[in-house]
């Protein structure tokens, strides 16, 4: 375990144990099977990044209400439902190294369980009582059905461009991260200079955590990411490595990539050379690069507030989503 994650673990202990409360103690009113189901996807093994940012924005503005945290659960809840659904959509095997839930139970249920928890964000937000919040949640989930659509309509289209692919993460990804940091904002009373910032914050954080999540299937291994190494190229998603190698390589060495694209039974050696490639035609390096330049925009972005441990952690909590593993 690397030193900047030790210390971001120990830093949010408290507010990530506050967290895992407050989504159980949620779920409980409800059917068994919806909580099993639920459970299966939340409770095994998530970062809570999402609805930490909620609760560390809103103490950078000052706020640190009892109800924060349980408002914080609405963006794991909406995010367990996206993985809910992506997993049956792409046809996974493992999700955080468990066998998926739709597999474990069934299509319906797996699908029914996702609505239930894109509902129950939608509940939460409407008990904050801020009509604005409530906008910013549904237009959420707006966003994110768009960018699963959009990337389901591109599978494996080796046309796809790198704004293409930018506007698909924005919708699955960025808008989430977005929203944790600004209905954080929001939730504290914040003005809107400040709201502008921790949105800012949350949508290049977000895009610089896609990216560097894109690049985890041809850098680490079955274990580390908890799924199959390749699960990516296997159900022909054409992430930012993709994309740019493709435009590098000569056509005779981009033709065998896409061959390899095509074929999802390919071999482990054929992903091997794969990966070779888009290292030796930039595909890995300029991924990192333009990852990079999202996470100084994001930490510039808490210029906006004075030096402090709460901005620290945020801007610690940035830097990692470039280093991290898993």
């Amino acid at each position: 375990m690397t030193d900047l994650k030790q210390k971001i673990i120990a830093a949010v202990a408290d507010d990530v144990d506050a967290i895992e409360k407050a989504l159980a103690d949620n779920l409980k009113p409800h059917f068994d099977l919806v909580s099993d189901v639920a459970g299966h996807i939340l409770f095994a093994g998530g970062k809570r990044l999402r609805p930490l940012l909620m609760v560390l924005c809103a103490r950078l503005c000052g706020f640190s209400g009892d109800q924060v945290v349980r408002f914080s659960t609405i963006f794991e809840y909406l995010h367990a439902a996206t993985l809910l659904h992506d997993d049956l959509v792409d046809g996974a095997d493992l999700r955080r190294g468990r066998q998926v839930a739709h597999q474990k139970w069934d299509n319906p249920t797996a699908v029914l369980t996702g609505d239930f928890l894109l509902a129950r964000g939608l509940s939460i937000a409407a008990d904050t009582g801020l009509n604005e919040v409530i906008r910013t949640i549904a237009r959420i989930t707006e966003n994110m059905s768009q960018g699963e659509i959009r990337q389901l309509e591109r599978k494996g289209d080796v046309t796809l461009s790198e704004d293409a692919y930018v506007e698909v993460i924005r919708c699955k990804t960025a808008v989430l991260f977005q929203g944790a940091c600004r209905t954080g904002a929001l939730v504290a009373g914040a003005g809107t200079d400040i709201v502008q910032a921790l949105t800012d914050f949350g949508y290049h954080l977000g895009l610089a955590f896609q990216m560097a999540d894109d690049l985890l299937d041809y850098t680490q291994d079955s274990r580390s990411l908890g799924k199959r190494a390749g699960a990516d190229l296997r159900e022909g998603k054409m992430t930012l490595p993709l994309i740019h190698a493709f435009s590098h390589a000569p056509d005779g060495q981009r033709e065998h990539m896409v061959s390899i694209l095509k074929n999802p039974d390919f071999t482990p050696a054929e992903f091997a050379e794969f990966v070779d490639m888009l290292h030796r035609y930039g595909g890995i390096a300029y991924t990192r690069s333009l990852a990079a330049e999202h996470i100084q925009t994001a930490t510039a972005a808490l210029d906006a507030f004075d030096h402090g441990p709460v901005r620290e952690i945020l801007t610690d909590i940035a830097d990692y989503a470039l280093v991290r593993n898993a």
